[in-house]
């Protein structure tokens, strides 16, 4: 299948996801038009490794407009699952988005404490308010936090997170989860879909 076949396949797929259902999959691309992957998520197209990362001490804001410190966030003891967005995107984001809403239902009571959190690398364009009206988009719960803020404290994050590729249009579909605070986290590199998500869950956080 060509570079414009697979767009017009996530394209596609994108319309399916704002309607609420996951009908189609997904072809792995970047924002510039190559691809991340080879083949389409939800057939272990991830990679799986435990890393440690220093929390950057930066004030982020969340969709209310409520400062956030995002060293106290990730301290609260809850386990935690996050990953990184922008709400233009038309390609791996509203994938990642989708697996995050689809995840609660798949956990049930193992969900109760599991804090998600999505950052934008666009703050430019991602207003609290922008990231409100998004969020309504996917049914978000209360234990869902989106997060924008200056520019500046927002690479620093993807940095700490080896997660900076330069710009928003080379980011790369990445999930990172931790049980609590002080503990490793455990990153996935790629498209995990909301089955192979929980699985990677319930290894790395439920006892």
């Amino acid at each position: 299948m060509n570079i414009r076949a697979r767009f017009l396949r996530s394209v596609a797929m994108a319309a399916c996801i704002a309607g609420g259902s996951l009908l189609m999959p997904v072809a792995g691309l970047a924002h510039d038009g190559k691809e991340h992957i080879t083949r389409w998520p939800g057939t272990n197209d991830y990679q799986r490794s435990v890393r440690s990362y220093t929390v950057p001490d930066v004030v982020l804001t969340d969709s209310n407009g409520r400062p956030v410190r995002l060293r106290e966030l990730l301290a609260n003891g809850d386990p935690v699952m996050m990953n990184f967005v922008f709400t233009t995107c038309g390609t791996i984001c509203p994938v990642m988005v989708k697996v995050f809403a689809d995840v609660p239902a798949r956990l049930g009571a193992q969900s109760q404490n599991l804090h998600l959190i999505s950052i934008s690398i666009d703050p430019d364009n991602d207003t609290p308010a922008q990231l409100k009206a998004y969020a309504k988009n996917f049914a978000v719960g209360k234990h869902w936090t989106f997060l924008t803020g200056r520019m500046q404290d927002i690479k620093a994050v993807q940095l700490a997170f080896d997660g900076y590729r330069g710009d928003k249009m080379n980011h790369e579909p990445l999930t990172l989860m931790r049980q609590a605070a002080g503990r490793p986290w455990i990153r996935i590199d790629g498209f995990a879909n909301p089955d192979e998500l929980v699985s990677e869950y319930r290894k790395a956080v439920v006892q």
